[in-house]
């Protein structure tokens, strides 16, 4: 494979990487020391071995439900309502445990299974009405946050066994297990995207739906599978939040769908599909985590966040539409 790149006209070079690509590339390890560094130096508290590992704790749910972001932003689609999958996907597996009293294992896979469903749902109303993923999930968001209170009654789940509190606040030989479980989730993302004829498929339906489906690929199989996908990394993310906070209600996980929407465009995922690796992802979700820990040390409150979130959202998606754009105009060579 030759190691070939563009010029700023976009002309290919053949001799390495040019400064304009080494930076878009990496900006996204740049933005991330960038921040420990700000933060490190505003409050040295940030830097504290406790501090970072709080941070790493937090998120690690979040590294988890964008992996199922991913592979629906990839294919070309979104799912908006994950916050509220995972919301309701977390307090059927707490009811399962405190009022149903279902072992846990039954209560883990009762609470996958309902995002799975939840989100399968989503896929059905896209692909059948062949309304687009947004419009769908704008409207189910609403309806799964109805039904989740509905069943919650409002009110929060306390309680929660110890054995399942394990999954989320627990360690395996000194390593949190909510790392391991991520470290495994995103292994298996990586495997799927880049290793299966599924993968490859994702990226064809994401890059153009209609010369993916001239080449004989099952669009709406595709997507269908990869909606339920989705809901299966959704449902493992709301099981660890579950057992990390010992507690659920109905929306508890309710704007987690942006933040992973966020760390996918952040980290490079291209939001018309067809683009996008993981690794930078998992940057990105640690990046907004950290921005989110050090405005709170440094005493901004939770809307200041959701500026700064909203911000760097637009930004990353004006940014990707710039080089679309710019690629678009670029001389081609014959």
């Amino acid at each position: 494979m030759s190691l070939e790149t563009k010029t700023a006209g976009g002309i290919s070079t053949g001799q390495g990487f040019s400064f304009y690509e080494i930076l878009r590339k990496y900006v996204i390890i740049f933005v991330f020391i960038f921040c420990i560094a700000v933060f490190g130096i505003i409050n040295p508290k940030f830097l504290t071995l406790t501090n970072i590992l709080n941070i790493f704790w937090q998120n690690s749910y979040l590294v988890v439900a964008t992996l199922g972001m991913v592979f629906l932003l990839i294919s070309g689609g979104v799912d908006l309502a994950a916050g509220y999958e995972l919301s309701f996907g977390g307090v059927v597996a707490a009811t399962s445990l405190v009022k149903w009293n279902l072992p846990i294992w039954a209560a883990v896979l009762l609470g996958i299974a309902v995002c799975v469903l939840f989100s399968a749902i989503n896929g059905i109303l896209a692909i059948k009405l062949k309304i687009n993923s947004m419009m769908v999930t704008l409207g189910t968001m609403t309806i799964y946050s109805g039904i989740s209170n509905i069943f919650t009654d409002q009110k929060a789940i306390y309680n929660l066994p110890d054995s399942f509190k394990f999954i989320g606040q627990g360690s395996v030989l000194g390593i949190p297990l909510p790392a391991i479980i991520m470290i495994i989730a995103v292994v298996i993302a990586s495997f799927i995207l880049n290793l299966t004829y599924f993968g490859r498929y994702i990226y064809a339906v994401g890059g153009n739906t209609e010369a993916a489906r001239l080449a004989g690929i099952k669009v709406n199989k595709i997507k269908m599978m990869i909606f339920i996908l989705g809901g299966f990394f959704f449902g493992v993310a709301a099981i660890m939040l579950v057992a990390r906070t010992g507690s659920a209600n109905a929306s508890m996980a309710s704007g987690s769908e942006f933040t992973c929407l966020t760390a996918a465009v952040l980290g490079g995922i291209a939001i018309q599909g067809g683009e996008g690796k993981i690794w930078s992802v998992i940057i990105a979700v640690f990046i907004l985590g950290i921005l989110a820990n050090g405005m709170q040390i440094i005493g901004l409150g939770i809307y200041a966040q959701y500026i700064a979130k909203g911000t760097i959202l637009l930004a990353a998606m004006g940014f990707d539409t710039y080089q679309k754009t710019k690629a678009a105009k670029a001389p081609k060579l014959a």
